[in-house]
């Protein structure tokens, strides 16, 4: 498994990064393979909601709050950004 992020991660870093205010973190940081939530990274409950506005806005793809894909989505940067892409027919 690769630890480099791909464009697609990177450019979703970027967001996570800007759209939580994670002042104290780069994106090029976030390894694509860490836990996301309730790990090193600080994320919790609210955060993964504001994120999910946050790519609801910048890739316009809808993320649902009763999708049990979820959990698994969102458990990683590297998840994340297959699980947008296929939410974004790529």
């Amino acid at each position: 498994m690769s630890t480099q992020q791909s464009p697609q991660e990177r450019e979703l870093a970027e967001l996570i990064v800007t759209s939580l205010n994670l002042e104290d973190l780069n994106a090029e940081e976030i390894e694509p393979e860490k836990r996301l939530f309730g790990g090193e990274y600080g994320l919790d409950s609210i955060d993964a909601l504001e994120l999910a506005v946050a790519i609801s806005r910048h890739y316009g793809v809808q993320l649902k709050a009763d999708d049990e894909r979820n959990r698994d989505a969102f458990a990683n940067l590297r998840a994340l950004s297959a699980h947008v892409q296929s939410l974004r027919g790529e």
